[in-house]
Order: structure tokens, then sequence, then C-alpha cells
């Protein structure tokens, strides 16, 4: 089968899946990293590649930018194709001083204003939302065998990119959060109104604090720790 916004057919599609934003990181992924690869999804050219890795079948597909995007990919990758595991993979802004340039994130909770989990139909939805605790459990397990720092954070999942508080502001309004991205709360929803397992792990991009950034080509490809945490979460699962 395939839907409005994805060619494969169910079978091309792993119960796994790791999903980066970007498109050209889904190819970077693919192309470095995984055996066998085969692109099973181009439609809007939010590609998607079916191999594997140390023996483990995985999927990477990208999501593009936003909730409502990532909304939608991961809304039918558990409803239409089966899919059991989501690991989204990002860049985020960090909020503390302490979350510096290149640090991985594990997202344990997101907070958001968006009104997505209501109008899925999560009732009394709350603005704070959890990753799955099976995948969670894991990645502290895989950072700690490749000797990976971390930090286990709250992030906040934006709709507006250009928003117009201060920093003091946002993180006083997103209840304390370390970091900022655009995507999380969705994925969480959409795992826990369809009973799947969902998790998000980042890559602080930009420093909220010291005004230190990355370049586009930067976020592309200098994220290697984050996507080796989430191909060897990949093999841990059943």
């Amino acid at each position: 089968m395939s839907t409005p916004h994805n060619q494969a057919k169910k079978e091309d599609i792993a119960k796994v899946v790791l999903m980066p934003g970007d498109p050209l990181r889904a190819k970077f992924v693919a192309e470095n990293y995984l055996q066998n690869a085969k692109l099973v999804n181009s439609v809007r050219n939010m590609y998607a590649y079916t191999g594997e890795y140390k023996g483990k079948r995985v999927t990477v597909m990208a999501h593009g930018m936003g909730i409502p995007s990532v909304g939608i990919y991961s809304y039918e990758l558990f409803k239409f194709y089966d899919v059991d595991y989501i690991i989204r993979f990002g860049t985020a802004g960090g909020y503390k001083e302490n979350i510096k340039v290149g640090d991985v994130i594990i997202a344990k909770s997101s907070f958001s204003e968006s009104r997505y989990a209501i109008d899925l139909g999560i009732k009394d939805a709350p603005k704070i939302l959890y990753p799955s605790k099976l995948l969670l459990d894991k990645a502290i397990e895989s950072a700690t065998s490749l000797n990976m720092k971390y930090h286990l954070s709250q992030v906040a999942s934006e709709d507006v990119f250009y928003n117009c508080y201060t920093l003091e502001q946002n993180i006083a309004r997103t209840q304390n959060s370390d970091a900022v991205e655009m995507e999380a709360y969705a994925l969480y929803a959409n795992a826990q109104l369809l009973n799947k397992h969902a998790l998000t792990i980042l890559t602080c991009s930009d420093s909220m604090i010291t005004g230190e950034e990355m370049s586009p080509e930067q976020r592309q490809t200098s994220t290697k720790n984050m996507i080796e945490l989430a191909l060897d979460i990949a093999t841990r699962l059943e």
C-alpha cells in the first residue's frame, strides 16, 4: 500500500524507523551507515531508505520541519505501515549554559503550546508529553555502552522559529526546558495515541547563551554521535 505522502509498499518499511528532519541527512545515513540501502520513497523529496545496520533491518526516512510535517509522516508510518518504533534525530537550540554546541540531548519529555495532541484526539492532552520508556531506557543503555556524554532533558517543541520572546521568557514559558526544537511533541503524541514507541535524540546546533552555531553543512553531517546512538538503539530492539 501507499499513502498520499509515501509511495513505499508496506513491506518496504522496517519495523524500526530512524527519522531526521532533513532529507539530505537521511541520504547521508543511508550512504554512510546502512548496508544494501534501497530508496523506497521520494515523494516530495522526503527520502526513505531501507537497509541493514549490523544485521538489523532499519528504515531511515525524513520528516521535514515542524509539528504538522512530522505529525503526518510519523502517523502514517505507525498507522498504515505497522512501524513499531520511531527514533527521531535532529538539531536543537540550547537554552542553558551547560548545553554546548555539539552536545547530544535525549528528550525525556517535550513541552508545547501546540493543540496538536488535542486535535489528534487525545482528550485533555497535557502540555508535556513523554517518550516510550522502553526506548528511553535503551537510549541510556546505548549511550552508556558507547561511553557517550549526553543530557537527559526536557525540550520545547515550538511552532514559531523566530519568536518574540527573550531567552528568559522562553525558559519560563516552556516550564524550564533545556533546549528548543520543533517536532518531538507531535511524535510523542502520535505514539501515545497509537500505542507505539517513540523517542527524540538531538544535537545542540546553536547556543542561545553564547550565540555559537553550526553551519548548514555541519547540521547535515556533524551529528555523528547522535546518529550512531540512534543506530545502536535500533540494534537492541526486537
